[in-house]
């Protein structure tokens, strides 16, 4: 059976440094690159719905690999498997670069995904095992702060190098750093022993094929008008078909892809469900916040990423905090202190007026990173906490998978949402603007006016379209409002861990 490895704190310092430059290509890479689409497309070729599958082709490749690094771990160890996997992000981050067609970049992109699908679970597992129980809550605030502050910070770094020097840095930046990780991770971290493990071929395929089809059903969906199109039926289809046979294989097969002892524990199978939350809030909050600033408050998309940044700042305070505090506070009230700081950080995104400085960004942020920061740490130590060694690549692929489900499917209706909503508020606007009051573009007035009556019209239109699109993003962060609320009732179901005793074995034991 697999044990921890726990190192001296100077070796442990190096192995953290490594696994941490891991990290950070990964989910830098998550976001570094939207902002050089439309970069990319002139360079490519592409047109504006086929540049998607830079993003697409990453995305899918991530979500179906992620499940398999658990069963490549225990067959190849641990080591060799990260090390490997730094050099595959490194070299396809490369061929990135070079790109010279769509096809080739949507390729290297995929592999680039298959290849960072396995640092950030490896990585975690790694930390867990190099540090002893009563660090584990600092490792994990560590690690989390990689996480969160990746999806910020990537957007600013992207339109900096792109704006500064070529679309290419965004990938030819993952270069040095992949190298300096790639020869710590030989130098210093420690071998973990490979165990053979029959491969649920079966499992893997129809769980590949769920997870593939629903993140075409999310990324494809808005651009395809949702069920207007074959394509959306389809991939619906195929998802629900797929979930449905590997959930019934892992419930009746002799070795399945995941122990299903796993998912008898109650605080990893909340821990997962948090993880989908926290990848609703993390991911689509992202994905709102610089298109508002841009379209409607004027920023330029770096002075969106540093307004952005103050989440970061909130992030890594609480971070610090809660690794110090578990172990001394009830993790739970830590958990349920995040969540109720979310949901007030949404309700004063809620309250934004369409003309206001950028004071009330800053704060709402600074109060959104500080309750990120509070459910992770402390949600990762619960979740793990009577999980042994063997089982920590399993679990954290897992929760990594979550959050990037949560993710994607919080990102997918926030959107369909704001463009709904968009749509009504229009609608219920210009019903509002009778011919009495200002006449539609159509009317003998206007046509009479001619080119200055139909500016005016237009003028007004614009105006409606700011406006409606203001109340759509205010009726998006009341919806991540309500979703949070509802989670925090679900902290009462966790329990609490019991206090480690000299002689205990690795595996902790549950108080009541």
């Amino acid at each position: 059976m697999e044990q921890s490895h726990v190192l001296p704190p100077g070796e442990r310092m190096l192995v953290t440094v490594a696994v941490m430059l891991a990290v950070l290509l990964q989910v830098l890479d998550t976001t570094i690159a939207n902002v050089a689409l439309p970069h990319m497309r002139a360079a490519l070729g592409a047109t504006p719905e086929s540049i998607n599958w830079v993003l697409t082709s990453y995305i899918v490749a991530s979500a179906i690999a992620i499940p398999i690094s658990g069963w490549l771990s225990d067959r190849v160890g641990r080591k060799r498997l990260l090390i490997v996997a730094v050099i595959g992000f490194t070299f396809s981050s490369f061929l990135c670069a070079i790109a010279q067609s769509l096809t080739e970049m949507v390729l290297f992109r995929a592999l680039q995904g298959i290849s960072g699908a396995f640092l950030v679970p490896l990585a975690q597992a790694t930390l867990f095992d190099i540090n002893p129980k009563e660090k584990h809550a600092q490792a994990m605030s560590l690690f989390g702060g990689g996480i969160m502050i990746g999806p910020i910070l990537g957007p600013v770094l992207g339109g900096w190098l792109t704006d500064s020097y070529d679309w290419r840095w965004v990938f030819l930046v993952n270069v040095p750093v992949g190298a300096i990780a790639t020869l710590m991770l030989i130098r210093y971290m420690p071998a973990v022993g490979s165990a053979r493990r029959k491969f649920d071929l079966f499992g893997f395929a129809m769980l590949g094929l769920a997870l593939g089809s629903l993140q075409l059903l999310l990324d494809r969906g808005q651009q395809l008008d949702w069920y207007d199109s074959w394509e959306i039926w389809i991939e619906t289809g195929v998802c629900l078909s797929a979930a449905w046979l590997f959930v019934t294989h892992t419930l009746t097969a002799r070795d399945p892809l995941f122990e299903r002892g796993m998912f008898m524990d109650r605080n990893f199978s909340l821990g997962l469900l948090f993880m989908f939350v926290t990848g609703i809030l993390l991911l689509a909050g992202l994905a709102l916040l610089p298109p508002l600033l841009q379209q409607l408050y004027g920023y330029s998309v770096l002075q969106s990423g540093i307004l952005t940044s103050p989440r970061g700042v909130g992030t890594l305070i609480s971070m610090l905090a809660a690794g110090r505090l578990v172990g001394k506070v009830d993790q739970r009230i830590l958990v349920a202190t995040g969540m109720a700081l979310m949901s007030w950080s949404l309700h004063m995104m809620s309250g934004f007026a369409i003309d206001m400085g950028n004071r009330p960004i800053i704060l709402s942020g600074v109060v959104q990173g500080l309750g990120l920061g509070l459910i992770f740490v402390p949600m990762q130590s619960l979740a793990f906490a009577t999980l042994g060694p063997r089982l920590r690549t399993h679990a954290a692929s897992l929760l990594n998978l979550m959050r990037n489900i949560g993710g994607s499917v919080g990102i997918s209706v926030v959107t369909a949402l704001l463009a709904r909503n968009l749509q009504v508020s229009h609608a219920d606007m210009a019903s509002k603007v009778p011919d009495g009051v200002l006449p539609s573009a159509s009317s003998a007035v206007v046509a009479q006016l001619g080119i200055p009556g139909q500016s005016v019209v237009a003028l007004v239109d614009a105006e409606i379209n700011r406006q409606a699109a203001f109340i759509a993003y205010i009726d998006d962060f009341y919806l991540m409002m309500f979703v949070t609320m509802a989670a925090i009732p679900l902290v009462l179901l966790l329990r609490k861990p019991a206090p480690p005793k000299p002689g205990d074995a690795p595996q902790m034991a549950m108080a009541d």
